[in-house]
């Protein structure tokens, strides 16, 4: 069962997300500010993480840089910011995928298990 850190501000959202990821079988870790981000990552390396940039205390462009220094762990970017230049600055970062809110599900659920099966060779 994958471990997936999801990472955002919003408790709504955070909750029925995580729920719907615990129905597809990942052990789901949530955190609600970079710096717990940070702690739980280095607590716990996960399998992937979906990560809001706009989040308090460290937002996520740090939170991601912070990781990328030297982890390899696929990252989602998960967000309300749409702009051309908010993707390019993630995606530059190091984010493996940029997914703007709202969202669908499914499609979600599917680039999970795309950056999963592309960082595990295979087998997800």
């Amino acid at each position: 069962m994958p471990d997936l850190l999801l990472v955002d501000d919003e408790a709504p959202l955070c909750e029925s997300l995580a729920y719907s990821l615990r129905k597809e079988g990942y052990e789901v870790t949530t955190a609600r500010d970079g710096h717990s981000a940070i702690k739980q990552f280095y607590k716990q390396v996960p399998d992937v993480i979906l990560l809001d940039l706009m989040l308090p205390e460290v937002d996520g462009m740090e939170v991601c840089w912070r990781i990328r220094a030297f982890s390899h762990v696929p990252i989602l970017m998960l967000t309300a910011k749409d702009h051309d230049m908010d993707k390019v600055r993630g995606l530059e970062a190091g984010a493996d995928d940029y997914v703007t809110k709202p969202f669908n599900t499914h499609e979600l659920l599917a680039r999970i298990k795309a950056v999963l099966r592309r960082n595990q060779g295979g087998a997800a």
